[in-house]
């Protein structure tokens, strides 16, 4: 059976390497997931582009596992050799946009959901979902469909990881700050300058230490990126507007993290969202033990996914490679399929009682 599904896992691939499906673009990649599952005999379910299904002998009673990943893609980049959109296979590399990130993910997770589909007496119920707007963080993802899902226990997200377990995962938080002045002539002593009060602040963000560490990811990183004022030469600017990059750690939520700035800084903070949040799944937890146990090692992941939409433990794990991903000429490996779709199932084994 599972040679099988490795054959078909690849030819589903190939055609959604075929199919365009930009952010927002991914009706079309969304139809053959879905036409590919009922196929297989599986009733689908369907949310603007967002296909999920459940297990064959679901039993409400029991926990539910969450299999994830996305088919929508970047754009390519200019640095493209190779049709972007030709499925080529060249010495055991399956090229085309959207292979590594995160194609060979979601074809192994879909056929690790039809492994253990037809099982009865399993311990856990199984829903898989392919969902959208990944890339962008977007709101019709799988942020829109979570509370259709019903119960989850834990996910597992499949981003290209080389099967190696990501436990926790860094949030995001962009910070709009501003300082606020008074004008002034610039050739008098008068006005009240907003980018030397916002220089204060500044210097805040480079040298404060959050008190909490991570264990798997150190400190909390602050990072200023923008900065703009002035309008011109000989008037003190009344404003002073900049932005933070701030890698949130599992050891704070982005919100406590935002009301700490607020008590050391003068300046008005904005943040963007907070709905990007840290992850992570305790290292004792049995689908983790149970990737250790074949030889898979545990990590922090700096990047984020669809992961930090999850209220869940959460896992993210998959073939490929993080490195490949948004690259010109961006290819998996053929064998990697079968090394996801093989050991999606046995790390799932013992957890759910499986076959």
């Amino acid at each position: 059976m599972i040679n099988k599904l490795i054959q078909e896992s690849t030819e589903l691939l190939r055609e959604l390497i075929k199919t365009p499906s930009f952010s927002k673009e991914e009706q079309q990649t969304g139809n053959k997931i879905e036409l590919f599952l009922q196929q297989h005999g599986v009733k689908t379910i369907r949310k603007l582009n967002n296909i999920w299904a459940y297990n064959k002998y679901f039993d409400a009673s029991k926990p539910t596992v969450l299999l994830n990943s996305h088919h929508d893609t970047v754009k390519p980049n200019s640095g493209y050799t190779r049709n972007p959109f030709s499925p080529d296979i060249v010495d055991d590399k399956l090229f085309g946009l959207g292979s590594n990130d995160a194609g060979g993910c979601l074809v192994s997770l879909i056929a690790t959901f039809l492994y253990f589909y037809p099982q009865e007496n399993l311990t856990y119920n199984f829903c898989i979902a392919a969902t959208a707007e990944e890339e962008i963080s977007g709101n019709d993802g799988l942020e829109l469909v979570i509370p259709d899902l019903g119960p989850l226990e834990f996910a597992i997200v499949g981003e290209p990881t080389e099967m190696h377990l990501a436990i926790a995962e860094k949030g995001l938080l962009v910070i709009d700050c501003i300082a606020h002045g008074k004008a002034g002539h610039a050739a008098r002593d008068e006005g009240e300058n907003a980018i030397y009060k916002a220089l204060q602040d500044i210097e805040w963000f480079r040298t404060y230490k959050f008190p909490k560490v991570s264990e798997v990811f150190g400190p909390v990183k602050m990072t200023v990126t923008i900065i703009n004022a002035g309008s011109q030469h000989n008037v003190v600017p009344a404003s002073c507007t900049f932005t933070v990059d701030v890698r949130v750690t599992d050891s704070y939520t982005n919100e406590e993290v935002v009301e700490i700035i607020k008590q050391h800084v003068n300046c008005e903070v904005k943040p963007r969202s907070v709905r990007l949040k840290p992850s992570k799944i305790d290292k004792n937890h049995p689908i983790v033990q149970s990737g250790i146990a074949l030889g898979r090692d545990t990590y922090g992941s700096p990047t984020t996914s669809d992961q930090a939409l999850l209220d869940i433990p959460s896992l993210k794990c998959g073939p490929g490679f993080s490195g490949r991903s948004h690259m010109a000429d961006e290819f998996l490996y053929v064998h990697e399929i079968k090394q996801g779709i093989e050991g999606y199932i046995n790390m799932l084994k013992p957890v759910v009682g499986g076959k």
